[in-house]
């Protein structure tokens, strides 16, 4: 990543007073064959060293509650006002320039992550995509499957754009009994 590119990410993240992610979670891509610079950029945790403990975590034996569904619904509407709230926040003066967004879709995602889990929804597992491109006044499709209980996991996204660039996030919550 570029020293500029780095300042600008800095100076806005302090600005704004978000946890910074950029230092030790720095990673530099790969660019695929025949694909531009301009393309989305996507970050995966998987992709960075130190994610990975070699010490597998010790276990914890639990006691059987015997509960079979949630006493407290997944609050989907919530959690889509807290999706708008961020990316407005962060995305509503920004111009497409890939590594910067590169780690706005990091930092966006640990603060959707943070104040998901700051509702203290019990025995959901919480997972956010967080996806930036360029608007180019291109056509784009993007779809997911999971494996779930209908009746229990639920999910809430939102889109953004603003003149040069486009937001799309999506929050899981799955349920784990």
């Amino acid at each position: 990543m570029s020293d500029l590119a780095k300042e600008k990410a800095a100076r806005l993240l302090k600005k704004r007073g978000s946890v910074s992610s950029l230092g030790s979670h720095e990673v530099r891509a790969k660019e695929p064959v025949g694909r531009t610079k301009d393309s989305i950029s996507t970050v995966s945790y998987i992709d960075e060293h130190g994610h990975h403990d070699d010490n597998p975590r010790p276990t914890v034996q639990m006691e059987n509650t015997y509960q079979l569904g949630p006493a407290k619904r997944f609050p989907v509407l919530t959690v889509k006002e807290i999706l708008k709230d961020v990316l407005a926040n962060y995305l509503q003066e920004e111009k497409y320039e890939a590594e910067l967004c590169r780690q706005m879709t990091k930092t966006i995602s640990e603060v959707v992550k943070a104040r998901v889990k700051d509702m203290m929804i019990p025995r959901y597992k919480i997972i956010v995509l967080i996806s930036i491109g360029q608007l180019t006044g291109q056509n784009m499709r993007m779809g997911s499957r999971c494996l779930w209980d209908a009746a229990s996991d639920t999910f809430s996204s939102h889109t953004f754009k603003n003149s040069s660039l486009f937001a799309i996030a999506n929050v899981y919550g799955v349920y784990f009994e």
